[in-house]
């Protein structure tokens, strides 16, 4: 039995679902049409190059939170879970998620999307254990700013380390499996770095090093 650790968005998902949210706010009409979408598309753009300024992103990414009643909020995410979840969840990754699950691994999502995002998806995937972008709340209400160390890049492992010590968990024989060149500096850290569908960067890298590369899709 080991640690099987997934990264979320364009790993398990076959969208990015920060992004997705992102689009599902402005077709409710629930952020200014011209400003956040050109936001979302730049930040996405960062992302994708590694330049992206995590604060940046998460003032204006959280904004939202602070700004609708939770209510407001929970009755939006379902209506986001049925419509732009649910659609790209990869059967593949369902059927990976399974093998470890099987297997007796303890299965974990990291991700630098905020868990407002991410914790249904998680419990949709059957994952108990997330690692994400912890929102901060204030009497019941999100305030907009951030808890915490974001996992993002070397964020990510950090926030694991920190993990592991709370549930006395171990890093032998671990997995991680993404897309992303952002998540490097995890993939260097465990047994068995998986390249799953991966963008240039990352592919290139998983050839030089032998890391196993592997698609969800089709």
């Amino acid at each position: 039995m080991s640690l099987a650790i997934f990264d979320l968005d364009n790993t398990l998902l076959s969208i990015d679902s920060d992004h997705a949210w992102g689009e599902f706010l402005l077709e409710q009409g629930a952020v200014d049409p011209v400003a956040y979408r050109e936001a979302n598309e730049r930040f996405m753009a960062d992302y994708a190059a590694g330049t992206l300024d995590i604060d940046a992103f998460l003032a204006v990414a959280l904004k939202p939170l602070a700004d609708n009643t939770p209510e407001q909020l929970a009755a939006w995410h379902q209506q986001f879970m049925a419509g732009k979840i649910e659609p790209n969840i990869l059967p593949k990754a369902e059927e990976l998620l399974a093998r470890h699950r099987t297997r007796g691994d303890t299965l974990l999502i990291i991700t630098a999307t905020n868990r407002f995002i991410t914790g249904p998806i998680a419990e949709r995937l059957g994952v108990d254990h997330l690692i994400a972008v912890e929102p901060h709340i204030e009497n019941g209400h999100y305030s907009g700013k951030v808890s915490g160390i974001p996992s993002y890049r070397e964020g990510k492992v950090q926030r694991l380390e920190q993990w592991l010590e709370e549930q006395d968990e171990v890093m032998d024989g671990a997995w991680f499996y993404s897309d992303s060149h952002n998540d490097i500096p995890l993939l260097e850290k465990v047994e068995h770095p998986v390249a799953v569908d991966p963008d240039d960067t990352l592919r290139k890298v998983a050839e030089d090093r032998h890391w196993r590369i592997m698609s969800l899709r089709g």
